[in-house]
């Protein structure tokens, strides 16, 4: 294992001047449909606690957050305290979660034999009636007690405390794998506008008497990972949502930004904040401001916190503006890990480093910009949800000051595994990132709480006398809000051995802010979600299939989408980027599953991410953190105890026609310069050998006469297909980029055909050909294998 930096080289919480200084979705990947749920006030605290009771342990709570925070001996202190919280949080919590979790047992499972299917049915309703709520809830608390960004000395005490809770838990082979990578943290920053009149901006979000994690000084001011360091005096513009049409608009009303100083809002409609700093900087803008607007997750939405899920005045949405969707990772290591001695390229040649000055904003600093504009009137659908006329342009002027350190800083992957019994090298990776903006409690520590409740669960049954027929392999990743960095790093470098042994990565970003259920797959792994989903309970009391039917019709409703919910259309096959799946799926050519609840989430990336908020909002009692842990759980399960491997290339096949489908309808495709038949053709043919296999496999797996030789050779079969989707030459303009199915714009949003559909989108009609005869032969490929695979099942 890598040698560990003391903590006394990593200043960023510990130097008192940085603390002294940094004292002073709606958004990215996933801000989708958290604005579709309804809210449903619930009680904060347990029935049968009072109020007086209540309010005494959460001061409890708060004096422990505010001891662990010390620097002499704080690890120690930390981990102290969770054992202390454990014993309250059981007196307040003592029920563990077996009726919210346990779903009547199936004995029909995809890729099990009648017996073993019995056996796997009985194994999965042992590990769902082992998770409590209780501890998710002491888990969580743990990981909000106190703002652990990546880089930071608290953020390595995670790492290490992960670390600890994984050996003691029984898992095997835990080590922390430290990545010196190029960082990103701020030194100061500051906003002032200095005409017509004099504003300072708070950059600060404001405390509540409700929730003392807001009055914890080390909660830094607002900042955006990977600014450049600059200062700025300019006029202000007003661009909407600071995408290239926005630009188009002011153009053909007159209006230059270069050398100006442009103020955009997230989500609206959504695209990454790294896309907005990425078109500031091709039009020439000398800075970039961005605003959370009321409309998109502020009162307009609902009730503000603290006493709503809704983002309050000065909140602020941090985040990182790197330009990962052309290549994730360290900056300086694109396409190989950050290990000692990797060469690394100068700064000014990183394709993802931004070139531009950054600021967030809350609104409460907004609105002095935007009320005293006097220039032209934006667009009505520009106008936001502040009782002002939104302007273009006008009499502002600001003075920005931003320092960054952009240095190199040490990143920590937490890895451990349970080594399997029969194909010890065939791996099933779970993963979640434990680095946060500040506590967030949403993101990702609902993950990271749902995950270690897990791995206890897993580490029970292990000294209990189980163990998977695969390898589990469990991961805390680094830096994933910085630039995808620790699953990159990690990735890069074990890219021969996952590329031959990993049989799918299931992800969690974050588990619950929210009970609408949404979950991804690639097309061959959809079936197999949707059938785990009727054997998970949801805390409605429901089935979680049933459950996920009715928050998506709800939803497919609200955007007026007429297509019924079936489970033929449940999983969302069209996967973008974001989070840690990306470098699985797009580099390394690997299946992904990925999963979370959702719900009303205004705090995305601030202050008010946290302990109390959950507790309030997003899922009070921790039931679905622990739905999330069974269902986390029983899909790895399926996916390491099954006899022929749960993929469905029929399934895979239609979604690939679905793909080309939707091709045709994009509005840049000209039949006559390109014709798609041909693809049509090849995806049907592997739709119909995909079938026959299935049918094929489904008999011999019922016949309970399962060769194991013939079994493991069909499930390397299958691998092989998946691995066939990988163009080793990458997307043209995007190297880093191989699959030739999955993608994600420059917005993180989906991409599926990128090469294709990019050389289409750019009138690029003789790269275009390229690009679908590169894809044609992956198809015929892949159409082979299964007819290959089909004639040994039929001898």
């Amino acid at each position: 294992m890598p040698t560990l930096v003391s903590p006394a080289a990593l200043r960023y919480a510990t130097d008192r001047s940085f603390r002294e200084i940094t004292r002073a979705r709606i958004s990215r990947g996933w801000y989708r449909s958290r604005a579709r749920a309804l809210f449903r006030p619930t009680a904060f605290f347990p029935r049968y606690t009072s109020a007086s009771d209540n309010i005494r342990l959460i001061s409890k709570f708060v004096e422990i957050a505010i001891q662990v925070k010390r620097p002499s001996s704080l690890f120690v202190k930390r981990v102290s305290a969770v054992a202390f919280l454990s014993f309250v949080i059981f007196l307040m919590c003592n029920e563990v979660a077996q009726r919210a979790f346990s779903a009547a047992p199936t004995t029909k499972i995809y890729g099990f034999s009648p017996q073993h299917a019995a056996e796997q049915a009985s194994l999965e309703d042992q590990l769902k009636k082992s998770i409590s709520t209780a501890e998710i809830r002491k888990q969580h608390r743990y990981f909000t007690s106190i703002p652990h960004p990546a880089g930071s000395i608290h953020d390595r005490e995670v790492a290490e405390y992960i670390a600890a809770q994984w050996r003691k838990q029984g898992l095997e082979d835990v080590a922390i794998r430290q990545y010196d990578v190029l960082g990103t943290r701020p030194v100061s920053t500051s906003l002032e506008m200095v005409a017509p009149t004099a504003y300072q901006a708070l950059l600060r979000e404001a405390p509540y008497n409700v929730d003392p994690d807001t009055k914890n000084p080390e909660v830094a001011n607002a900042w955006l990972g990977y600014s450049a360091s600059g200062e700025v005096t300019a006029p202000v513009v007003y661009a909407h949502s600071g995408n290239p049409e926005d630009y188009d608009v002011l153009r053909k009303k007159g209006i230059n930004v270069e050398g100006k100083i442009v103020l955009v809002r997230y989500s609206n409609p959504y695209s990454y904040r790294g896309f907005k700093a990425l078109t500031a900087e091709k039009n020439g803008a000398a800075a970039l401001l961005i605003y959370s607007d009321p409309a998109e997750d502020g009162y307009v939405k609902g009730k503000v916190f603290p006493d709503g899920p809704w983002g309050p005045e000065t909140h602020i949405q941090r985040g990182a503006i790197t330009y990962d969707f052309i290549v994730p990772g360290d900056p300086l290591t694109p396409g190989w890990a950050s290990v000692p001695g990797a060469k690394r390229i100068p700064q000014n040649e990183a394709r993802s480093l931004p070139n531009i000055v950054a600021l967030p904003l809350s609104w409460h600093d907004a609105k002095p910009l935007l009320e005293n504009m006097d220039g032209p009137t934006a667009p009505k659908d520009w106008q936001g949800g502040l009782p002002i006329t939104y302007h273009l342009t006008g009499a502002v002027q600001a003075h920005l000051k931003v320092q960054m350190d952009n240095s190199i800083q040490p990143y920590y992957v937490v890895e451990a595994r349970i080594r399997g019994a029969q194909f010890p090298d065939e791996w099933v990776l779970l993963g979640n990132h434990h680095d946060a903006w500040e506590y967030g409690g949403v993101d990702p520590s609902s993950g990271t709480a749902s995950m270690m409740e897990l791995t206890r669960v897993f580490g029970t049954m292990l000294k209990n006398g189980f163990r998977p027929k695969r390898t589990l392999i469990f991961c805390s990743w680094d830096g994933e809000e910085i630039g995808l960095t620790g699953s990159t790093e990690w990735g890069e470098q074990f890219a021969d051995d996952l590329g031959k042994k990993l049989i799918a990565y299931i992800n969690v970003d974050s588990s619950a802010s929210g009970p609408n259920f949404e979950g991804g797959a690639v097309g061959s792994l959809a079936p197999m979600l949707v059938e785990t989903s009727y054997s998970i309970a949801d805390p409605s009391g429901t089935s979680l299939h049933d459950a996920w039917i009715e928050s998506t019709a709800a939803a497919r409703k609200e955007d007026k989408d007429t297509q019924p919910p079936q489970d033929e259309n449940l999983v969302n096959t069209r996967i973008g980027s974001g989070s840690d799946h990306t470098v699985f799926l797009n580099f390394l050519g690997r299946p992904v599953i990925t999963l979370q609840f959702d719900g009303p989430y205004g705090v995305y990336h601030s202050m008010y991410d946290d302990f109390y908020w959950m507790n309030n909002f997003g899922d009070p009692g921790y039931k679905y953190h622990a739905t999330m842990s069974a269902l986390w759980g029983v899909t790895a399960l399926r996916l390491a105890q099954a006899d022929i491997l749960p993929f469905d290339f029929a399934f895979y096949g239609r979604t690939l026609r679905s793909f080309i489908d939707d091709l045709k309808k994009n509005p840049r495709y000209d039949a006559g310069k390109i014709n798609l038949d041909t693809l049509q053709k090849r995806a049907s043919a592997f739709e119909a050998a995909g079938k026959s296999v299935k049918i094929l496999l489904d008999r011999v797996v019922a016949s309970e006469k399962i060769d194991t030789q013939a079994a493991e050779q069909y499930n390397q079969s299958i691998l092989k297909v998946e691995s066939n989707w990988l163009n080793p030459d990458g997307i043209p303009g995007r190297p880093w980029f191989k699959h030739l199915l999955y993608c994600a714009r420059y917005t993180y949003a989906h991409l599926e055909l990128p090469g294709i559909t990019e050389a289409i989108e750019s009138q690029n009609w003789e790269e275009a050909q390229r690009q679908s005869e590169i894809l044609a032969k992956a198809i015929e490929t892949n159409a082979a294998l299964l007819q290959q695979m089909e004639r040994k099942l039929q001898q």
